[in-house]
């Protein structure tokens, strides 16, 4: 047991264990201030809305063949490979609310153009949403880099997962919504009202959020003092040096980054492909299309959340250390979702028994939300965002090849064409559990510590 006095996140002697509880006994100085309208829940909130307003203009479907279409759906995440780690790195020195909010805002604002560039071609549309790739790109890496400064350490998955979940969510509502407003208005009012309601978003977003406790008008002296406590010296600007060599050659960053690339396959496959699968294969209308299609993402968007709160609550009962949980969480988001898939490819055209086992994949996809996907914060929680950068641009280029690999794959749209498209996603993803149960941990790497003469002068 550490001393009193300090978190996991300061202490130079612990700072390599994964064993050492994450909140130390400052908190019966500090107690716990409530969660209930606390500001760290609020910021919680806007980034969930945020990221489901962003992800839900990730779901069009157009009338051209699928090989154009994939090359369309891919154009996105073009733009959106290029601005992952500046992004990272710029939050994690700025601070992130610019590069989050001024992301959604760019993305939102670029999407009412859509129906105009869609009149010139495939080319403009291409180029709009490689343009709306490019703008995104720093929303993740800037909330990672927020968490690094906001997120109690026994409060991170749950906060983390919930805000992330937005994704899921905001899949989950435009499908059907998006369905219903393309058949009652026509489809450019889809792009319209998406790109206004993220428009609207950003103004509350730069209102209302602050970089870090320190900074913020409205918290309680409570609770800025919990977070400040407990996140300790690694909740700081990292500076413009990074150390870029030894994260080069990190095995649990690369465990992190293979594995991220490999869930993204299968996530990315159905986010942008389920619906014509829907279409040509099971034969939804468009109505039933939207509605089934969003199934998957409600109980991805559920298991998410609720992976969050189990998590943080193993860890506060010391009944597993911080690798077990991450290592557990990833193979069961992982591992099991991959044998769902396959099955899918058994099912034919039986539309009930494809959307169930759909369904039970995305929902057990879920699970990796408290694993991998928040593993960066563990390993180096002072570069977090950087980090995030650098897994979120290996794991879009899945982003980039997925849907074009699925319209080559489906170009006849036969039933063996989707199966080897179900197959693949499987196989994929059960290989990136493998990598993380065997090389992943919830250990802060030598590289990301901070020396006490650094901390010193932080806090002087």
């Amino acid at each position: 047991m550490a001393q009193a006095g300090y978190s996991i996140n300061s202490t130079a002697d612990d700072q390599y264990s994964d064993t050492t509880p994450l909140l130390e006994k400052e908190v019966e100085i500090n107690p716990v201030p409530p969660k209930c309208c606390s500001v760290r829940c609020n910021l919680a909130a806007m980034m969930f809305f945020g990221f489901a307003v962003v992800y839900g203009l990730r779901v069009p479907n157009y009338a051209w063949t699928s090989e154009t279409q994939g090359w369309v759906l891919s154009a996105f995440f073009f733009g959106y490979l290029f601005t992952q780690i500046p992004g990272g790195y710029l939050s994690g020195h700025f601070g992130g609310k610019i590069f989050l909010g001024g992301g959604v805002l760019g993305t939102a604002a670029l999407t009412l153009l859509t129906p105009l560039s869609a009149q010139f071609g495939a080319k403009w549309l291409f180029a709009l949403r490689a343009l709306e790739g490019f703008g995104e790109g720093v929303t993740f890496p800037a909330m990672m880099a927020m968490w690094s400064r906001w997120a109690p350490p026994l409060e991170r998955a749950r906060l983390m997962t919930f805000s992330g979940a937005g994704s899921s969510f905001g899949a989950f509502v435009a499908l059907p919504l998006t369905g219903f407003i393309c058949q009652r208005f026509g489809w450019p009012a889809v792009f319209y009202s998406c790109g206004a309601v993220g428009c609207l978003w950003a103004l509350f977003w730069f209102l209302l959020v602050s970089d870090e406790p320190r900074a913020h008008p409205r918290i309680s002296d409570q609770e800025k003092d919990y977070i400040i406590n407990s996140v300790g010296a690694q909740g700081t600007a990292h500076g413009w040096s990074v150390p870029v060599q030894s994260m080069a050659v990190s095995l649990p960053l690369w465990a992190i980054i293979i594995s991220q690339m490999c869930s993204n396959w299968s996530y990315y496959t159905l986010l942008t492909s389920l619906p014509i699968y829907m279409e040509t294969i099971l034969h939804f209308n468009l109505q039933q299309n939207s509605m089934l299609s969003a199934l998957p993402y409600l109980g991805g968007w559920v298991s998410a959340v609720g992976s969050g709160v189990l998590a943080d609550n193993l860890l506060e009962r010391e009944l597993l250390s911080v690798t077990a949980v991450r290592k557990i969480f990833t193979f069961i988001g992982l591992f099991l979702p991959a044998l769902f898939l396959v099955a899918v490819g058994f099912s034919g055209c039986s539309g009930t028994l494809a959307v169930t086992l759909l369904t039970m994949s995305s929902t057990l996809g879920g699970v990796s939300a408290a694993g991998v996907f928040i593993n960066q914060i563990d390993i180096a929680p002072r570069y977090a965002g950087m980090l995030l950068g650098i897994t979120n641009t290996f794991g879009t280029i899945p982003g980039v090849l997925a849907p074009i690999v699925v319209g080559y794959l489906t170009k006849d749209q036969s039933v063996a064409g989707w199966r080897h498209v179900f197959w693949l996603s499987g196989a994929v993803s059960a290989f990136g559990a493998i990598v993380f149960v065997i090389f992943g941990t919830g250990k802060i790497q030598s590289w990301a510590g901070i020396d006490e003469e650094s901390e010193t002068h932080i806090h002087s």
